[in-house]
């Protein structure tokens, strides 16, 4: 074995290897089923981030950041007001995750649109870009998140870090580092960027800094991608090297392995979507309570116990005993659990309302739950079990599984995005942005979509103004 096979050998270059992984993909060379997951991420997006619009901690950001700098670089999704590049990708990664309703991948550990298309958005709308360089930019993000993610393992997230804010931060510098059209050596030193300002903890989970951490990944790959191009430098070997990234944030050396199993594949088919308001993780005990309830129409306060059992990674991600917002009960097995067995919609974001999450029955039933570790289930996986008057149900359920139908997965998926966004634009303008999204590779101009999720009376939002803006 030569010198460099043995150098090359016992420090994997992870960072160039990721770069080499996905730069070169085109949206034309994609198989069409990565394409239409692609277009799904961007419809779903954009109904998450309308309706995350109305929070208040938009609000917060618009009010607190935006006004004060009085750019119009890049519009807002669902405002009139328009801010700098890179206040528009944290307010817009912000408003994606205020509602925990964005999609998710296993893969990535963590939520792949929210960093990454807020950053393709912000530099698309202040540069002229089409829907299709925008869904190409994706698409590449959305690899390289996800690729990372499997790269630094599950400890990275058992330790305490938001891939989210942590990884999609290299998945954001990767997508804007392709739309500026940087070589090897400039994404070599965007994602040098993004590994020493990627962040995110999961002791912020049940407040208003789980959504600022898609923000900041995203605004910050942006930063990342436009400072390479103008020459910052960085470490080029940010991942891999010594008290590198996957050194100091999983205690991990990257291995070839992880990466060269995915070659050839393309993750963001295995996206997952989320139909309830909540973490990801307490969709499979919802589900398998809702089964219960349909097959064996349970009067809920006939139950006199119930046993959820799930991989014990869950206690430090889901496991908030009693909720007391709207916010906290999303982050809950025995409140969410407890919707589901009630026949709550937890598909509706006023379910997670604070007088919800507090309001008697509910907390009668949750009262009746326990979370109890089961070491062998995987994340996904849970089993519901449900005691009342001498009699025993069980139900298992996996929400693992990316859908196989992806017609039915577009059907489903609009269904959603019409029911969170037309309240707020109105059915036809709603039914408009829809039409943008799933077309979007067909827009000369990815500026469309933004425009579309202005309210229909050209008024609204936080800090909403009616007044026309000049890019620079």
């Amino acid at each position: 074995m030569s010198t460099s096979e043995t150098t090359e050998n016992f420090a994997f270059a992870a960072t160039l290897g990721l770069v080499r992984a996905v730069r070169d993909l085109q949206w034309d060379q994609a198989p069409e089923d990565a394409r239409e997951v692609a277009r799904h991420c961007l419809l779903d997006f954009l109904g998450v981030a309308v309706a995350g619009s109305r929070e208040p901690l938009t609000e917060i950001l618009v009010n607190e950041i935006v006004k004060p700098e009085g750019s119009s670089e890049a519009g807002l999704i669902g405002m009139m007001q328009r801010a700098s590049r890179l206040s528009a990708a944290l307010v817009n990664g912000a408003a994606a995750h205020a509602l925990d309703f964005d999609d998710t991948h296993t893969a990535m550990g963590g939520h792949p649109s929210a960093p990454v298309i807020p950053a393709v958005l912000a530099l698309a709308d202040s540069a002229g870009l089409s829907g299709r360089e925008v869904l190409e930019a994706l698409l590449i993000g959305i690899e390289l998140e996800c690729r990372l993610g499997a790269l630094m393992g599950p400890d990275h997230y058992a330790i305490g870090f938001h891939s989210t804010g942590t990884v999609g931060t290299f998945g954001a510098a990767a997508a804007c580092a392709h739309l500026l059209r940087l070589d090897e050596d400039g994404w070599l030193r965007a994602l040098g960027l993004a590994g020493t300002q990627a962040a995110g903890l999961k002791s912020g989970f049940g407040t208003m800094a789980k959504p600022l951490h898609a923000g900041r990944a995203a605004s910050n790959g942006l930063f990342s991608a436009l400072a390479a191009r103008g020459g910052y430098t960085s470490n080029p070997e940010i991942i891999e090297t010594a008290q590198g990234f996957a050194a100091t944030h999983a205690g991990a050396t990257p291995s070839r392995e992880a990466l060269d199993r995915f070659k050839g594949r393309f993750l963001i088919r295995e996206t997952l979507f989320k139909y309830h308001a909540s973490c990801y993780l307490t969709h499979a005990p919802i589900n398998a309570a809702q089964q219960i309830r349909a097959e064996h129409h349970l009067d809920p306060k006939s139950i006199d116990e119930v046993e959820v059992r799930v991989h014990p990674a869950l206690f430090g991600v889901c496991n908030i005993q009693e909720p007391k917002t709207g916010l906290e009960g999303k982050f809950s097995l025995r409140a969410t659990t407890a919707m589901a067995l009630l026949g709550e919609d937890t598909g509706n974001l006023e379910t997670f309302s604070d007088a919800s999450v507090t309001e008697a029955r509910l907390v009668s039933l949750r009262d009746r739950i326990r979370v109890v570790r089961a070491e062998k289930t995987p994340p996904t996986h849970a089993t519901v079990v449900v005691k009342s008057n001498g009699r025993i149900f069980e139900i298992e359920s996996d929400s693992g599984q990316p859908a196989s139908n992806l017609v039915a997965q577009r059907e489903n998926l609009t269904r959603k995005f019409m029911t969170l966004t037309a309240r707020i634009l109105g059915r036809r303008h709603a039914d408009a942005l829809a039409s943008a999204a799933l077309n979007a590779d067909q827009l000369a101009s990815a500026s469309k979509l933004i425009e579309l999720t202005q309210p229909s009376d050209r008024f609204g939002g936080p800090g909403g103004i009616n007044a026309k803006h000049q890019r620079i």
